[in-house]
């Protein structure tokens, strides 16, 4: 029996949510922007979509644009906002050195185009200073791009006061919300963001689906050109299944929350504190709170995480690492890496993160198969020049 622990990467379709868009694939084929009955019914559905995708973050149906997923929407906010105040003359962004690669390679892009872009370093805690945010932000800033919650260790940023930043320089403020949603109570009004990105399949939807909220009075220029869907905001025929099922898992994140996290904070806590105490050098990495409650990140010494990874995958249980291969060379995460930690501890670490099907026993399987592994992988490898 295998254990899937790498939730934060993608999660199963919900049962409902599979329903749905079956039934939506087969009866719901029109497209929405027909006037006609099948255009009509099209219509609706992605209307009551909307409105449910609104409800899970505390927003108006008519303030979500939809698209095909956290990156589109990250890009529609970022380079929409940059190329709509660009003729203000404010020609600045600033971000997180642990966004995400969507947020950060789409302020490289602009960076190239002449824009000015400031990139604000976090420390070991992997939270962003308020005081650093501050600094950077300036008369001149047009946009602040920060997370609401890490994908590499789960650490939940301060992002109403970050807002409040960006506001009192007249600057726009986006947060990417994918690794929140679904997760935790989400309320755009209350964070006092202008743009919110969200992704289906990080909360049991489909993947090709996502969404933007926009605050209303927000002006975008898209990057995508075409037709007036989304109000001439996302051109192209909606993908109405998709939508369906992003709207259904809305709903059902939004009904199951209050019990399904803190069932997943003691999960993820219980391994934690098993992996920390039954395996010798080993620490875990980012803040232990305000995090999603799904999620740890365990650096473990003296093993490079690709070989404990398929380790543990031969053994049956599925994480992800704080490393990626590249070319046949290991390089270490750009998030952990920023937060300061050693060379050595960023290519060991793993990352653990919990969903809906896992249970106890998934749990005492982890803590079952980690330790010897790490011990047989310690008597082989070598790494930073120690054995």
């Amino acid at each position: 029996m295998r254990i899937y622990l790498d939730h934060n990467a993608t999660t199963p379709l919900d049962p409902l949510v599979v329903d749905r868009m079956a039934q939506a694939m087969r009866d719901v084929w029109g497209n929405a922007s027909s006037v006609h009955h099948f255009g009509q019914q099209a219509k609706a559905a992605l209307d009551e979509a909307r409105t449910s995708v609104g409800a899970l973050i505390g927003g108006d149906a008519s303030e979500i644009v939809f698209s095909a997923g956290g990156t589109e929407s990250d890009n529609l906010a970022i380079r929409g906002a940059a190329e709509a105040l660009e003729p203000s003359g404010r020609k600045h962004l600033v971000t997180s050195a642990i966004e995400h690669e969507a947020v950060l390679n789409t302020m490289k892009s602009l960076a190239r185009r002449g824009w000015r872009v400031t990139t604000v370093p976090v420390d070991a805690s992997g939270i962003v200073s308020i005081d650093r945010m501050r600094e950077a932000i300036t008369d001149e800033t047009a946009l602040v791009s920060v997370m609401h919650a890490n994908n590499e260790i789960g650490t939940i940023q301060p992002i109403a006061e970050i807002a409040a930043l960006a506001h009192e320089r007249g600057a726009l403020f986006h947060t990417d919300a994918v690794q929140s949603a679904g997760k935790i109570p989400i309320d755009v009004k209350a964070l006092g963001v202008d743009m919110l990105t969200i992704a289906g399949h990080k909360f049991y939807g489909p993947k090709g689906s996502g969404a933007l909220w926009m605050k209303r009075g927000v002006r975008l220029v898209s990057p995508i050109t075409g037709g007036r869907q989304e109000r001439n905001r996302r051109a192209g025929t909606e993908n109405v299944p998709a939508l369906v099922g992003l709207g259904v898992a809305a709903e059902v994140a939004l009904k199951k929350m209050a019990t399904e996290a803190p069932r997943l904070s003691a999960l993820r806590d219980r391994l934690e504190a098993g992996v920390l105490s039954k395996v010798p050098g080993t620490e875990r990495n980012g803040a232990v709170s305000p995090r999603v409650p799904n999620t740890t990140n365990i650096s473990i010494d003296r093993v490079e995480a690709e070989s404990l990874l398929i380790g543990l995958d031969l053994a049956g249980i599925a994480v992800s690492s704080g490393s990626a291969c590249s070319s046949g060379t290991l390089e270490p995460s750009h998030v952990l890496k920023a937060m300061g930690l050693p060379h050595a501890r960023t290519l060991g670490s793993i990352r653990f993160s919990f969903g809906a099907a896992n249970t106890d026993a998934d749990v005492d399987r982890v803590l079952e198969a980690l330790p010897p592994l790490v011990e047989k992988l310690r008597s082989l490898t070598t790494v930073g020049g120690r054995k």
